[in-house]
């Protein structure tokens, strides 16, 4: 099963916390202060607020995705986005935010960035910023 992935850059993390707590009427499913994240079933979406995602210096959504359950279900996706002529650029065992990820990015028109990615679990330190160049 996929879930919709949402990654929103804010300016008060403490401000954005209380207010999507509120909004979608769960606490979060990880609180690492700058880094803050929902796992909401109805709708299947993963929300996350950070200050400092991927690098963005200004509030606003910074990226998209889709999470995924299984390897498999990654390499389909990928396979697929490279099939369609997207040129996905795949980054593989990495932290990002506070967890282990393997992921692939495209960009849309306007260089909006999504990703398909899968977790493998939680850490204790912040990864990387580090998203591709759109190209």
């Amino acid at each position: 099963m996929r879930r919709m992935h949402l990654g929103i850059t804010v300016t008060d993390i403490d401000a954005a916390r209380t207010f999507y707590t509120k909004l979608l009427g769960e606490e979060p499913a990880l609180d690492r202060g700058d880094y803050v994240k929902w796992m909401i079933d109805d709708p299947r979406i993963n929300l996350s607020i950070n200050t400092t995602a991927c690098g963005a210096t200004e509030a606003g959504v910074n990226h998209l995705g889709i999470q995924v359950e299984t390897k498999d279900e990654l390499h389909a996706i990928r396979t697929r986005w490279h099939d369609e002529g997207m040129d996905p650029q795949d980054q593989t065992d990495l932290v990002c935010g506070y967890q282990r990820q393997d992921k692939s990015w495209v960009f849309d028109p306007h260089e909006l960035p999504w990703e398909v990615f899968i977790t493998h679990g939680v850490v204790d330190d912040y990864g990387t910023n580090e998203m591709p160049d759109p190209g």
